[in-house]
């Protein structure tokens, strides 16, 4: 039986239909699977931006720490300079304060003639050599003559040798000095100094330990030092 028009027309559009509802199901399906697809993505792109923003915020923590830590080290450094040249200057003006008082030994003839006694004497024995020189200040020739007098017959009779001794009366030290003598052996190549300074140096060398333990302690700085 032939189909009518109305009949023809009727399969027409129900095949549209049809083929409308599979279209409209397959723009659905893929509006879907891009929607998928584009939250997968986005959240593969968040989660990696949170972690290059984690690891940013990481590397800055670490170079603020690393920076904190430099400055107190600094910092530290510092203030352990300040101490250790406090120290130091104080050190330095007491020894110079030593100093000035050296040049009132010699203002005591007799502990001064003393004093000079043992300084050519430990001279003598520090050199052991039959000729000596003697120099010491212009002001102190005759005194220290009197001293290698004294000194010479307490060697002679210690070490059971002979010895010459004479004063340098062309090189003096130098007045400025507080005092005391240098000893040279016969080629003046050997010289032993027993001014006062030089033998103030040599004890606050030997006795620094001492000084500045007595000044500042064991260990005063040891919060600076570790």
């Amino acid at each position: 039986m032939a189909l009518t028009d109305a009949g023809v027309q009727k399969q027409i559009k129900h095949m549209m239909a049809f083929i409308e509802q599979e279209a409209n199901e397959k723009v659905e399906e893929i509006h879907a699977k891009a929607e998928e697809e584009f939250n997968i993505e986005k959240g593969r792109l968040v989660q990696t931006q949170r972690v290059k923003i984690m690891e940013y915020f990481e590397k800055k923590e670490k170079q603020i720490e690393q920076h904190k830590k430099i400055q107190m080290s600094n910092l530290m450094n510092q203030a352990r300079l300040k101490v250790l040249k406090a120290r130091d200057d104080m050190i330095t003006e007491l020894l110079n304060e030593a100093r000035q008082r050296l040049a009132e030994i010699a203002t005591d003839p007799a502990k001064y003639s003393m004093l000079l006694e043992g300084l050519v004497l430990q001279g003598f024995y520090r050199l052991l050599e039959p000729k000596v020189t003697i120099r010491c200040r212009r002001q102190d020739v005759e005194v220290v003559q009197a001293a290698v007098d004294k000194s010479i017959p307490v060697y002679k009779e210690a070490v059971k040798s002979n010895i010459a001794v004479k004063i340098d009366q062309e090189r003096f030290l130098p007045s400025e000095i507080s005092g005391g003598v240098e000893l040279y052996n016969d080629n003046g190549k050997i010289k032993v100094s027993n001014t006062l300074e030089s033998r103030m140096d040599l004890i606050a060398q030997q006795m620094m330990p001492e000084i500045r333990g007595s000044l500042f302690g064991a260990n005063p700085n040891r919060k600076f030092l570790d």
